[in-house]
This record gives structure tokens, sequence and C-alpha cells, in this order.
């Protein structure tokens, strides 16, 4: 991790990436402070690299104890939800001989579940199941701009709207953590 980066971003995809950059950015960060890390086109699951990438990520962030410095990993739940998300992160962990995750660390875990299109129809005013994987695709991944908006409002007020999706809710108690 470069001395002048404050955020690592560790995310699948496009919209991962456009999504946390505009939320944070919204939120009162700097771009400058990002570095992006997300899987080379066409080299495999993204899934997959994020999970293989996240214990060296883990270990940088420790590495800079005392220093604002964070880890945010963006990775869909599918059909594993949160806790089977970081349960083969910390068995990732394990197998690169870095301890687990744990609440001290100065990393944020997202695992929109079943995929981020749930949060960004969430964000649309729609009721959404989580176990439901077919919520429609945006065109383009700045089109989240308008959702991030809705988001922001919900965390400047401190809630989200009911019935809202627990893989959210965990998420924005994950940030006031390490954040707040």
């Amino acid at each position: 991790m470069s001395r002048n980066v404050r955020i690592v971003l560790l995310c699948e995809d496009t919209q991962h990436e456009t999504f946390a950059k505009k939320l944070l950015v919204e939120l009162g960060w700097s771009l400058r402070h990002f570095r992006i890390l997300r899987p080379p086109p066409g080299k495999g699951s993204a899934e997959q690299y994020v999970r293989e990438t996240f214990p060296n990520e883990l270990r940088a962030v420790r590495s800079k104890s005392g220093e604002r410095a964070y880890l945010i990993a963006m990775i869909d739940g599918d059909a594993k939800g949160v806790a089977g998300r970081r349960v083969s992160l910390d068995t990732a962990c394990a197998e690169q001989q870095v301890a687990p995750l744990n609440d001290a660390d100065q990393v944020l875990l997202c695992v929109p579940t079943w995929n981020i299109e749930t949060w960004l129809a969430y964000l649309d005013g729609e009721v959404v199941e989580e176990t439901k994987g077919d919520y429609p695709r945006l065109n383009r991944p700045r089109d989240c701009v308008p959702h991030i908006q809705t988001l922001t409002e919900m965390c400047n007020q401190q809630t989200l709207r009911p019935p809202f999706p627990p893989s959210l809710q965990d998420t924005c108690t994950q940030y006031t953590r390490v954040f707040r």
C-alpha cells in the first residue's frame, strides 16, 4: 500500500467500483485517497479475485496500524450471503497465514446479497428480496448516481427506509464502526 493511499477499494467489477467511489465522495472522501483493485478482464472469477487478494490487502492495512488507512472489500453475496462470504474470506486468510478479519480492523466488508443490483433496486424504491438474483443491471455503471444520493440522504438521517436489505444494513453498521 502506498504511503499516500488512505483507502484501498477491492471490488469485483466496475459497478462495485463506481458505487463505492461515488458513495464515499458523497460522504466527504477525496478520490485522491483511493487505490482501486479489481480483477483484470477475462482472467477468471471476480469473486475469486477478491477472495484471493483480500488476505494480502488485510495484512497491508494492518501494517499501517495507527494511521488512517482503510480497506473496503466489495464482493457479491450470491447464494452465500454476508456470513458465507465472511467465512470464505476468513478461509482465504487462513490459507495465506493471515489472521481472520476482526472488528478492530479498519476494514469495511460490503456484501450486497444477492448482488449490487439488489441494493440499487431497493434505493430505487422497490421492496427487495435478497434471495432473488435477477434485479436488472444498469445500462452504465455511472447510472447509479441517483441511487447514491438516496443512500447518502438515508446515511445522513442514520436510518434506512424499511423494509431494508439486511446486507445493506450490515454495511451501514460496519461503515459507522470503521469510519466514525
